[in-house]
């Protein structure tokens, strides 16, 4: 019996976490103004229409930010967070504490993806810099907002670019400062331990 739970709650972890991928993905290449007409984004926005375009037609996007996208994220992890609760322990957490775990793991499974683009990156321009792929332009996309700023904060070194080392410590700071204490408190609320 308790294999079995171990079994659906990897399930119900591995899918709902590949297709929140999918939606934090359309969110960040949108809020990075990425070409949608790479083959990339066009699979994501074929992945995430048929459960965004019904929550597009009541809620609009605001200066940029995908609010759809943003609510289709959080009911995603919270159904998600409640299920592995119910069946984990029987009950279900409190909807407060519930919440904000939702909102820390959303933060923490956006630096995660901003993190894993950053090392890629490097990654690509050592093995093959200058390539033109579909993917390493998303790539690229998405983590030249981060590293243009960790390069204006550095002096220059010549051709050595500590850029995305500056950014990796600051993503790592951020879930240590920021998401651990928000898990812990919404650990606290919800009464259970995820």
């Amino acid at each position: 019996m308790v294999f079995l739970r171990e079994a659906l709650i990897y399930l119900i972890n591995t899918l709902f976490g590949l297709y929140l991928f999918a939606v934090m993905l359309r969110f960040l290449l949108q809020w990075v103004r990425a070409d949608f007409n790479n083959p990339v984004s066009q699979f994501v926005v074929l992945v995430t229409n048929p459960l965004l375009r019904p929550l597009r037609r009541y809620i609009p996007g605001f200066r940029g930010i995908d609010f759809p996208s943003l609510l289709l994220m959080l009911m995603l992890k919270l159904t998600e967070l409640f299920l592995v609760s119910w069946i984990a322990g029987g009950r279900a957490p409190g909807l407060a504490g519930l919440l904000v775990l939702s909102l820390a793991g959303l933060l923490q499974f956006a630096i995660y993806v901003f993190m894993f683009a950053v090392f890629l990156q490097v990654l690509l321009s050592w093995v093959s810099p200058g390539a033109y792929n579909p993917v390493t332009v998303i790539i690229y996309r998405l983590t030249d907002p981060l590293l243009r700023r960790a390069r204006a904060l550095l002096p220059s070194t010549g051709m050595l670019d500590f850029s995305p080392l500056i950014v990796l410590v600051g993503l790592q700071l951020c879930i240590i400062l920021v998401i651990k204490p928000m898990t812990a408190a919404g650990q606290r609320l919800a009464g259970v331990l995820f």
